[in-house]
C-alpha cells in the first residue's frame, strides 16, 4: 500500500521480486575515485544514463532505450531486461518500510543525516543503521530518484523521488514523504538508488 500524504490518499500495488542496492550511488561510483558520499546534483537523466552504462560495462542488457525527448516521455523500459534501473516508486517505499508498517523504520536520530544531526552536509554512504533488510539511508542524507512519473494529469512529464535529505526536518523523513521533480532537476540532496529485476 502506497500513500501520498499530501493529498491523504493510498492505493495497492503489485510488485515483483527485485534487488536493491544497500545504499545510494556514490560520488566515486558516479564520477570515478573513492567517495564514498552519495552523489548529487544528478538529473533523473543523469541516473538513467549511469544505469545504462553501467549494466552495458557489466554485460548486462541495459533496461533504458534512450530518446532526445526533453521531458522523457520517450523513453522505453524493457522490464525483461537484467540491467541496472532505478526502483519504481512502490519498490522503493517496500524496500525502504522493511516489513513494517511505522512512518520510519527505526529511531530518527539512528538510521538518517537529516537536519537536526548532518551539520548541514551531506554523510559518507552507510555511516547510519541499516533497516530491517540491510538498506542504508533510505530516509535521510540523499531524497532518491525512482522511475514513476509523481501524476500525469497535474504535473506532466514530473517523477517521483523518495526519502529525505541531509537538510529536511523530520516531517520530510517519512516512508511515505512523496516529491517530485522534472527530470532535469539537479540540486544538492538528490541522489538515486540502483535496482535490478530478478
Amino acid at each position: 500500500m502506497l500513500r501520498d500524504e499530501g493529498s491523504r490518499t493510498t492505493w495497492q500495488v503489485d510488485i515483483s521480486a527485485f534487488r536493491l542496492a544497500p545504499v545510494p550511488v556514490t560520488a566515486g561510483e558516479f564520477h570515478g575515485g573513492d567517495s564514498r558520499l552519495p552523489v548529487t546534483e544528478v538529473s533523473w537523466f543523469d541516473a538513467l544514463r549511469f544505469c545504462t552504462t553501467r549494466s552495458a560495462e557489466e554485460g548486462l542488457r541495459p533496461c533504458y532505450t534512450l530518446g532526445e525527448d526533453p521531458d522523457g516521455l520517450g523513453i522505453g523500459w524493457d522490464r525483461a531486461a537484467d540491467g541496472y534501473r532505478l526502483p519504481t516508486e512502490a519498490e522503493w517505499e517496500f524496500a525502504c518500510r522493511a516489513g513494517s508498517t511505522d512512518v520510519r523504520p527505526g529511531e530518527l536520530d539512528e538510521i538518517a543525516w537529516y537536519r537536526g544531526n548532518s551539520g548541514g552536509r551531506p554523510h559518507e554512504v552507510g555511516t547510519r543503521a541499516p533497516n530491517a533488510w540491510g538498506l542504508h539511508d533510505t530516509i535521510g542524507n540523499v531524497r532518491e530518484w525512482c522511475w514513476d512519473r509523481f501524476d500525469t494529469r497535474v504535473y506532466g512529464p514530473y517523477r517521483v523521488f523518495r526519502g529525505g535529505g541531509w537538510f529536511d526536518p523530520p516531517r520530510a523523513c517519512r516512508a511515505s514523504c512523496r516529491r517530485k521533480s522534472h527530470p532535469t532537476l539537479t540540486i544538492d540532496d538528490l541522489g538515486f538508488r540502483l535496482a535490478r529485476s530478478v
